[in-house]
């Protein structure tokens, strides 16, 4: 169905996806390219949100360029629209331009869409074909997917330890294990996710940010601080808004007159603060992923926390994907990965599956997902 030229367009719409990895969160990233007698007329990609999506980017580029898309091929990454959100469809807009093929990476997972956009396609007598490169297109949109067909976003967990799997010495200290280098690179898992979420014992151990420094971006995730009792310090670096993304505070409870007094000053600062609680008086974990999803639209989740929130996500089945940056060196005693509880039977463990591993300076990155 496909030749050698169709994947090498396909992959250069895919290339075009790319440009939307820290930029169109919560839409997917997609990526078109506009093809007429042999020649790219057009490219586009996924823009903010309420901006164009990509192919509309990609006929408006047609016509910067002084062309006309009739009778050309369009390549898109994932299946065009076809309802009206903060965009009109943009099945219309590729009706109107009279392509006479439309190759599709992949069907889109959400059920305003799956499959109506390409019918529509076929019903204005447009030769339509899906699955080029399909893998592929799903690999950018792990956290679009997730949203879509489970109702969670894709959370993803680093960690930064020495080779005997120590996060900190037994003081706390742990900046820095590795190096800018590999720092950097966590610095691109930020930027691509909607949130970042840690622990207040995190905040109050280190202080951190929490935002994306180390590769340039327009938009900024929200900042999660997981904080039961409310413990987070009022002048924390992470409760500033100064990168312009916002904060929420998730605690167990607000049913008492201090939680909530906590919870005014916390509001005064602009700092959302929910509250949702499990049997045991803690934050409910799958609770919170389930409303990130639903009510804030997010995709992906990047979890740095320490180790007591690290094993709590992974006993509570929380975590998709873990990213684990291995420094050249032992630390001896000091602060593990993750508070997992003693198994008693090998049958209890979780599996992981190894599926990247790259060098940044000497340091090893192992991303992992779950078997």
């Amino acid at each position: 169905m496909y030749t050698e030229v169709d994947r090498q367009f396909m992959s250069q719409a895919l290339a075009q996806a790319q440009n939307a990895l820290y930029l169109s969160n919560p839409n997917p990233r997609v990526g078109c390219i506009i093809v007429k007698d042999g020649v790219v007329i057009g490219r586009g990609h996924t823009q903010r949100v309420g901006g164009p999506h990509a192919e509309v980017q990609a006929l408006a580029d047609v016509k910067v360029n002084g062309f006309d898309a009739a009778g050309s091929t369009i390549y898109v990454t994932l299946e065009p629209c076809n309802h009206t959100g903060r965009t009109p469809p943009c099945v219309d807009a590729l009706i109107a331009a009279k392509p006479a093929l439309v190759i599709v990476a992949m069907s889109d997972p959400n059920p305003l869409v799956g499959g109506k956009g390409l019918e529509r396609l076929k019903a204005a007598g447009i030769d339509v074909r899906c699955g080029l490169l399909e893998s592929e297109a799903q690999a950018l949109n792990q956290g679009f997917i997730s949203r879509m067909t489970r109702g969670l976003p894709w959370v993803r967990m680093k960690i930064a330890a020495s080779l005997d799997g120590k996060t900190a010495l037994p003081n706390g200290q742990s900046q820095w294990i590795t190096s800018s280098l590999a720092r950097a690179d966590g610095h691109h898992w930020r930027a691509q996710a909607c949130a970042i979420l840690t622990g207040v014992g995190t905040v109050k151990e280190d202080d951190p940010s929490l935002n994306v420094r180390d590769v340039e971006t327009q938009r900024q995730p929200w900042r999660i601080i997981v904080d039961s009792k409310l413990e987070t310090p009022l002048n924390a670096k992470v409760l500033s808004n100064s990168k312009g993304s916002g904060v929420i505070l998730v605690c167990a409870s607000l049913d008492s007159q201090e939680s909530q007094d906590k919870a005014k000053a916390f509001k005064a600062l602009g700092v959302e603060v929910i509250a949702m609680a499990n049997a045991n008086g803690k934050v409910d974990l799958p609770k919170l992923f389930l409303y990130l999803a639903k009510e804030r639209h997010m995709n992906e989740i990047h979890v740095e926390a320490g180790f007591k929130l690290n094993g709590s996500l992974l006993r509570e089945d929380c975590v998709d994907e873990l990213l684990l940056y291995y420094a050249p060196l032992f630390m001896g005693e000091g602060i593990g990965m993750a508070n997992i509880s003693p198994l008693t039977n090998l049958d209890q463990r979780q599996d992981w599956q190894i599926i990247d591993q790259t060098l940044f300076g000497s340091d090893l990155c192992l991303r992992l997902k779950k078997k």
